[in-house]
């Protein structure tokens, strides 16, 4: 199945931690990583907190949703984070499921594909774009392209290549 995850980190070694996401899901059996977006430097949402660096990656993955999701979260424990209960903490690592093939998943609170924010974050549509513009976005009627054309505008910066 193909999967595209964001990825987003403010505290500690930002690009170390966009480095320690990369080689988890790499050491997984039933996870190839194919390619990622360029990273891009943001504005938080939310409280106030240091700026983030944002990307996407796109993976081919042989498990359902829901061991793909345990992946993630294992990975995001991995780089330290800690969930602390506030909404858009700043935080180590965040990997959010955006895109599981065409599925569409509703298990509130934790797994809901396609991510419900994409039409609403900038800093998630840029590096989407640079890997499947032309993809509907399931629920939207909208290719990637069409989304980041109309989404809020933000403070997204490209900062440099995501080395996978």
């Amino acid at each position: 199945m193909l999967a595209y995850v964001g990825v987003g980190t403010n505290l500690g070694d930002r690009w170390g931690n966009l480095t320690l996401a990369a080689r988890t899901l790499k050491a997984e059996p039933r996870v190839a990583l194919v390619r990622a977006s360029r990273v891009y430097d943001t504005a938080p949402v939310g409280p106030p907190q240091p700026r983030y660096l944002n990307a996407v990656l796109e993976v081919e993955t042989a498990l359902p949703a829901q061991a793909f999701f345990a992946v993630l979260q294992m990975a995001e424990n991995a780089a330290g984070r800690k969930r602390t209960g506030v909404k858009w903490a700043a935080r180590t690592l965040d990997l959010d499921l955006l895109l599981f093939g065409d599925e569409v998943i509703r298990r509130p609170p934790a797994l809901i594909v396609p991510h419900p924010e994409i039409p609403n974050r900038r800093f998630v549509l840029a590096p989407l774009a640079e890997l499947c513009p032309e993809r509907v976005v399931p629920g939207t009627g909208q290719t990637v392209a069409q989304l980041l054309s109309r989404a809020p505008p933000g403070d997204v910066a490209c900062a440099g290549l995501y080395t996978i």
